[in-house]
């Protein structure tokens, strides 16, 4: 009798502290990050919280070793979930648990310390406090096996039954973890990811989509190229949060933080904008569509787990006719996976951190101005050569929390009491500089060649889109937008310049559509999957996780999965779901569509693989074409 009062007074002990603890974690993220669940969804949420708890004190040795184990492992959920969603507007993914590795290498200091905090004392603790030696907790392993084995085996069909009790809004995951609870959220994310990845499509299915794209009415820029100037050099360069503070009308900025000289050079361009798949950061799935021409449509890091076969992108495509492709980029070689992903996609080299002088930080960032100078320094002999060269530049100064060092003190004051629009204008002020004296070096030995650049996505500058709210350019949390809200989420400066042409007019240009652009300006008649989403339907198309918009007015036409009412959404959302069948297959399928190039369509006879572009125009024509464009 006293063994089983003790064992029902443990038992009361741990769940009563597993509800006093999940009590107090909830008033953290509400009070001091604004993050909370509807009320309907507590109850569940406590009760997942609770049987995590509960399978915990079964492999437990004790109250002494659960106590604090069960403590930090819910805090370091339950918080890290909070700091996510109040940075980037999502709360956790199983996607976040793949990337937990590039914040080691990104992060240093006390930030780099309480990382490795969050994710090693938990899982030591919990480590400890396993009795390993009891039967019970074998026979629990045994049971949570099981059930891993039970979804790693039918996801599918777990995500469904999921969806169907819990709900899910694919393009607002921030209301499915508000409504769902974190627990119930990332078993069910889990399996859809899983699910994802589970049955790549069949070439059937692969033929279908490409029929489906030559159904669709195309929208397209015409271009004409350079003549009399083969195989000239391209430089890329993506620009580490580069957006316009201007936009935000209630800063009360002192001065314009951009610098006249790139305020003179956007406007040639009719102030071009490119459309990034991300807000805030996850910069390597801006990567991803410039430089292999496909949506990014998850809500997911492409280069981490979902490049999984060498393809036919830019470096790779511009290498089949002589070019010699390398990427810059003044961070840790692995982060974001980039040596993977760079060799699969196809480039020659890759300068990382290693291959620069580190005489520019601001705090771990290497100033824009020191390393596009080593940049130069680097590329300047291959100029020349004879041997074209794809040139891409990835900048780092500019990353959030966007420090700055002694050389660059603060200008800019605000109307506004925010250090991170303060110290981001100041930023920018640095940035634009520092980017305009290289342009005017590289156009000076370069004169001829095709220069891109563009911000890789808008900035973070608070919680819950802090410092956007204030000026009306983003509500709190998506669900709250308004349609032209997700443009303004994306949205970033584009200029392209076309050698001695100079400046070119392209208007709003999904990230994705860039690859088709460049190859089209270099004279590149050659079929390329590049080109496959370089065309789509009535409008420039902007997916975003469970959505698009369509582009091309002051008014986006939103349409979300599921609610596609109208006959334009219907439309681009069938050419939409054959993109994604072929970006599923390309770069982590069968590669079907690599066999596809001269096989008829099923309806008309014509090669599937339809990629090359339209007819030139006569080289007479080329320069009122220009014109047009510019």
């Amino acid at each position: 009798m006293i063994k089983i009062s003790a064992r029902v007074g443990g038992w009361a002990l741990a769940l009563g502290f597993v509800v006093l603890w999940y009590a107090l974690l909830q008033g953290i993220s509400a009070w001091v990050f604004d993050v909370a669940l509807y009320w309907n969804a507590v109850p569940r949420d406590l009760i997942a919280n609770l049987l995590l708890g509960a399978v915990i004190y079964t492999l437990s040795r004790n109250l002494t070793w659960y106590l604090p184990a069960i403590a930090l492992l819910m805090a370091a959920l339950h918080l890290t979930n909070a700091g996510k969603v109040v940075v980037l507007g999502g709360p956790m993914m199983p996607d976040d648990l793949l990337a937990v590795g590039n914040l080691f290498l990104l992060l240093s200091g006390w930030q780099l310390a309480g990382v490795v905090a969050i994710v090693a004392v938990p899982a030591t603790l919990l480590a400890l406090a396993f009795a390993w030696r009891s039967t019970s907790t074998w026979i629990m392993l045994c049971v949570l096996a099981t059930a891993g084995w039970g979804v790693v085996r039918a996801p599918a069909a777990v995500s469904r039954s999921m969806d169907n009790w819990f709900g899910n809004t694919v393009w607002d995951q921030r209301s499915n973890f508000s409504g769902r609870g974190l627990l119930i959220h990332l078993v069910q994310e889990s399996a859809r990811y899983l699910a994802r990845g589970a049955n790549p499509p069949t070439q059937g299915e692969v033929v279908q989509a490409l029929h489906e794209l030559r159904q669709a009415k195309p929208h397209q820029v015409s271009f004409s190229v350079q003549s009399g100037v083969p195989g000239r050099n391209v430089h890329l360069i993506v620009l580490e949060s580069f957006w316009d503070p201007m936009a935000l009308s209630k800063a009360g900025f002192s001065a314009d933080p951009l610098d006249p000289a790139f305020r003179r050079l956007w406007a040639e361009t009719g102030n071009s904008q490119v459309l990034s798949p991300v807000f805030g950061g996850y910069t390597a799935n801006a990567e991803f569509e410039t430089l292999c021409g496909f949506p990014v449509t998850e809500d997911a890091v492409f280069f981490e787990g979902w490049l999984r076969r060498d393809v036919p992108c830019l470096p790779r495509h511009l290498k089949t006719i002589g070019y010699h492709s390398i990427a810059s980029h003044p961070n840790i070689a692995a982060f974001w996976n980039r040596v993977n992903a760079y060799r699969r996609i196809g480039f020659d080299s890759y300068w990382s951190i290693d291959d620069f002088v580190l005489d520019d930080m601001n705090k771990t960032f290497l100033g824009d101005a020191s390393f596009y100078r080593q940049v130069l320094q680097k590329i300047t002999p291959m100029l020349h050569t004879g041997t074209p060269v794809f040139d891409y530049v990835l900048t780092i100064f500019g990353h959030l929390d966007y420090p700055l060092n002694e050389s660059r003190p603060p200008v800019i004051q605000t109307a506004v009491d925010s250090k991170l629009v303060r110290d981001y204008a100041n930023t920018m002020y640095y940035k634009s500089r520092e980017l305009m004296a290289f342009l005017k070096d590289l156009r000076a030995q370069d004169p001829e060649s095709l220069i891109v650049l563009f911000g890789d996505h808008p900035p973070f500058l608070g919680p819950n889109h802090g410092g956007f709210t204030d000026s009306g350019l983003l509500a709190d949390k998506r669900a709250n937008f308004q349609d032209r809200m997700f443009k303004n989420l994306v949205a970033t400066p584009l200029v392209v310049i076309d050698g001695k042409y100079g400046p070119l007019k392209l208007g709003e240009v999904p990230m994705y559509q860039l690859p088709g652009i460049i190859l089209d300006l270099l004279g590149d008649g050659r079929p390329s999957l590049l080109r496959l989403a370089a065309t789509s339907p009535d409008a420039p198309v902007r997916p975003l996780p469970g959505m698009h918009f369509l582009t091309g007015g002051e008014q986006p036409l939103v349409c979300r999965k599921g609610g596609e009412t109208s006959a334009r959404c219907e439309t681009t959302g069938r050419w939409l779901r054959a993109i994604i069948t072929l970006t599923q297959d390309l770069f982590g399928g069968f590669q079907h569509i690599l066999n596809l190039e001269h096989s008829p369509d099923p309806g008309g006879g014509k090669p599937l693989l339809n990629t090359a572009p339209a007819e030139k125009t006569a080289a007479s024509q080329r320069t009122t074409l220009r014109t047009t464009l510019r």
